[in-house]
């Protein structure tokens, strides 16, 4: 048994991506942006999550467009701020995603109390934003400079939208990560937000993965969230649980309870 029971309260959790709203200094913030606001429809959200039967939340700063790769001070302060203004309202495990930065998502984690972290702490890629080069090294040191030994760790093995600059296959790359991180749970990713996840690609991960979890990381829905439970360990879901199944839009309450008796139903039939 992976510690995702003892953790979630159930084996193959979904964990909930709640989308924060463009913060200060992103340039979808805008001139009528206002802190007020994204906190008003991040509280909107984490009641739809939360009351649609969700196992676990992961506030990210997704409408951060594009991605910097290493966050500006502004960004940490503002979900910091969120989170500490949600507090109260929490009721299930949350984690953080600081998009593209996995040392700031550690930095949030620390001042939050968040109990996981979602994030790219391996590899070498290039995308639409250029090169990134991460450094594992740094951010395991910074957890533990932190004392954070019980900050759990979801690491990519794939990036959504940006690519290996390398050529190893998927399996090499688990079985290196496993071997050297001993990461607490791989996520695989299809190619966009929004996009599945090859149940093929899956598997490989699953394969070589031992005791590790491994989470469908983007594309799970109502229709296809049994098949990728029966491949994986858990999923990470966001865009369809928002109205209409689009990306940009926030979350609709009864898409989250026809998700979740989905997976529920899966859960039960095993």
């Amino acid at each position: 048994m992976s510690w995702l029971k003892d953790f979630f309260g159930t084996e193959k959790p979904i964990l909930a991506m709640l989308h924060l709203d463009a913060l200060p200094g992103d340039p979808r913030y805008g001139r009528d942006g206002s802190m007020q606001k994204v906190v008003s429809w991040a509280r909107k959200d984490l009641d739809a999550l939360q009351t649609g039967g969700v196992d676990g939340i992961i506030f990210s700063n997704e409408f951060s467009l594009p991605y910097q790769r290493k966050v500006s001070l502004v960004t940490v302060a503002a979900m910091a701020r969120i989170i500490g203004e949600l507090m109260s309202d929490i009721r299930i495990p949350f984690g953080v995603d600081v998009i593209s930065d996995a040392t700031a998502s550690i930095e949030v984690a620390a001042a939050t109390g968040a109990r996981f972290v979602r994030g790219t702490f391996t590899g070498a890629y290039v995308g639409d934003g250029g090169i990134q080069n991460t450094d594992v090294s740094a951010i395991l040191r910074r957890k533990s400079d932190l004392g954070l030994y019980d900050l759990r760790l979801l690491y990519f093995v794939n990036q959504e939208s940006d690519v290996y600059i390398n050529d190893r296959d998927i399996q090499s790359i688990t079985k290196s990560i496993i071997f050297k991180c001993e990461p607490d749970g791989l996520c695989v990713s299809g190619e966009s937000a929004g996009t599945a996840a090859n149940s093929e690609l899956i598997g490989r991960v699953k394969a070589v993965s031992g005791s590790v979890p491994v989470f469908a990381n983007t594309g799970c829905n109502a229709q296809n969230i049994a098949e990728k439970l029966s491949v994986c360990d858990g999923a990470v879901v966001a865009t369809a649980f928002k109205v209409d199944g689009k990306f940009d839009n926030h979350v609709d309450r009864e898409r989250v309870v026809e998700f979740m008796q989905a997976a529920k139903a899966y859960r039960a039939g095993r």
